[in-house]
């Protein structure tokens, strides 16, 4: 499939140059289409019925499959959720922290996650330290930061596979050997990873990575996953419980938790997303593989950050090319960065501010055009 046929499905891109990819990316009209379909036939089914409560259980389980696909991880290993946050959550507050606990995070983390690690330190009394990754953008070793942050009590490592302000890539597998050394388990945000890195979860040996449906993978916003490793189950208890998660007896009493991630489900939720998201990442295989939509994404991206970097008044935080699709940089004009993006967005350009470091991030995705990137490039400079 060309890019422009490939483009051509995506309502939101036929007015205007997007680099938000890495914020929400733009739902395809197949993943729309699929979506009313379902709703249609949970309201002709009877939304309370023998019938679409079968589909349901038949959509959850497609659903898994897919993603499981995705990550070269069990089926059994997933367990759906609304978001990368709501992922990080379950993985956070289903240890059994005890005080004195040591719990590691990295300094170029969401905010979200950081609110949520104070107040397991506030809660259980935990000892929470920051490694400086910022610092390693252009040289150094995150491993080795890491490895040195470590102490004999920590129990955590939380990180971001792709650097949320920075676009860092961060090498995994050798992150998860060097903790599981000392018994640290790891849990990853994957909000800017699901969808562009070619992943194999099983190979990297990570123990928790929460990810979303609705960015890199254009699929629908309110639905995501989190995938926890067949060693770390045993230790990871359910905090926030319904019945999706429980198994029960003939007179509904409650025997213990569904086998594998899905204990971690809780109930009720938006079920027609389901087949928004498989159609999303259907449409992905549509243009490539996920090998030939990362190169793409690099190439892209290496090409915006060259464009960039001659522009007199734009210091790309990077100093090499980028090895994902996000590109974060800074002004040296005077201009403060929101003013940029509202110019910008006024002339139909979308890009974003990031707050730390302070700088402005563009996205580009596989199928983000050269003459996008020509535009926002020629806008900045004229500003």
């Amino acid at each position: 499939m060309t890019k422009d046929n490939h483009r051509q499905q995506f309502p939101a891109l036929a007015n205007k140059a997007y680099f938000n990819y890495g914020g929400q990316g733009p739902l395809p009209e197949p993943a729309l289409d699929a979506i009313y379909e379902a709703y249609k036939r949970v309201q002709l089914g009877g939304p309370f019925s023998g019938e679409v409560g079968a589909w349901v259980v038949q959509e959850a389980m497609l659903t898994r499959r897919a993603i499981a696909s995705e990550l070269t991880v069990p089926p059994e290993t997933i367990a759906l959720t609304e978001d990368v946050t709501v992922g990080c959550n379950i993985a956070l507050w289903g240890i059994d922290w005890k005080a004195g606990d040591h719990l590691l995070l990295s300094d170029c983390e969401h905010p979200g996650i950081v609110a949520s690690v104070m107040e397991l330190q506030r809660r259980f009394n935990i000892e929470v330290s920051i490694c400086p990754l910022a610092a390693t953008l252009n040289e150094g070793d995150a491993v080795a930061v890491i490895a040195d942050s470590l102490r004999p009590n920590t129990r955590l490592l939380v990180i971001s596979h792709i650097l949320w302000n920075t676009g860092q890539v961060l090498p995994l597998a050798e992150i998860v050997k060097v903790c599981h050394q000392t018994k640290v388990k790891v849990l990853v945000d994957a909000a800017q990873s699901v969808g562009v890195l070619p992943l194999n979860l099983i190979e990297s040996g990570v123990d928790f990575y929460a990810f979303t449906g609705h960015k890199w993978w254009c699929g629908p916003e309110g639905l995501g996953g989190l995938y926890v490793s067949a060693e770390a189950l045993a230790d990871l208890h359910p905090v926030f419980i319904g019945w999706r998660g429980i198994v029960t007896d003939a007179n509904a009493k409650v025997l213990g938790w569904k086998p594998g991630s899905q204990r971690y489900e809780i109930a009720t939720s938006a079920y027609p997303l389901y087949a928004g998201l498989r159609s999303a990442i259907a449409l992905q295989h549509e243009w490539g593989t996920i090998e030939e939509r990362y190169a793409e994404i690099c190439r892209l991206s290496k090409y915006l950050w060259q464009r960039l970097s001659v522009l007199p008044d734009v210091e790309c935080l990077r100093k090499s090319a980028p090895e994902a699709g996000l590109v974060s940089f800074r002004l040296s004009n005077g201009m403060p960065h929101n003013k940029l993006v509202n110019l910008l967005e006024k002339q139909g350009i979308m890009v974003r501010t990031i707050l730390n470091p302070d700088c402005v991030r563009a996205c580009v995705h596989y199928f983000t055009t050269e003459a996008e990137i020509d535009k926002l490039v020629g806008a900045i400079a004229i500003t």
